[in-house]
């Protein structure tokens, strides 16, 4: 097979949106932003496959923490993180391994 698209991304997090959506929102300055959005505006990336590391909401990770969102970093897949409302996006980003 032949066929492959190149990316740009250093890293890949995966975010479960069903997770953001129970949470309506939740993170941002006024609390209503999604994780993913979020974590991505904090890290000044852009969308799709020419930004610098990947942040991908998923459709459900199937852990469901209550006042929470699951994070999982695809570089250490072994450890997901469940990082709750209002988290602090520098310590996430510091922890997920994504410099600011």
């Amino acid at each position: 097979m032949k066929h492959h698209v190149r990316s740009n991304w250093d890293n890949a997090i995966l975010v479960c949106a069903k997770c953001s959506k129970k949470l309506d929102g939740g993170f941002g300055p006024k609390g209503r932003t999604p994780l993913a959005k979020a974590l991505r505006k904090y890290l000044g990336l852009k969308k799709g496959r020419k930004a610098g590391a990947g942040i991908v909401e998923v459709k459900c990770l199937g852990v469901c923490p209550r006042g929470a969102v699951t994070v999982v970093n695809g570089a250490a897949s072994r450890d997901w993180l469940l990082v709750p409302a209002r988290a602090d996006m520098a310590e996430l980003a510091d922890e997920l391994g994504l410099g600011a």
